[in-house]
């Protein structure tokens, strides 16, 4: 599944960071602290890798 905003999509790559041991966990907030408890790794790749471009900067309440 593909991120819905930049604001996800940069909270995604936050938490990967911390599960792969590259950012301490206890930097994390908000949104990316939720994912880090919630999601694999694989899941949250797939968040991190989708392409910024086209994303709004967050998502809309639709």
């Amino acid at each position: 599944m593909p991120a819905k905003s930049k604001a996800q999509q940069k909270a995604a790559g936050a938490a990967l960071s911390a599960k792969r041991g590259d950012t301490k966990v206890s930097e994390l907030k908000g949104a990316s602290k939720g994912m880090y408890d919630s999601m694999s790794e694989s899941e949250l790749e797939e968040l991190a890798d989708t392409d910024r471009e086209d994303l709004p900067d967050k998502k809309s309440d639709d």
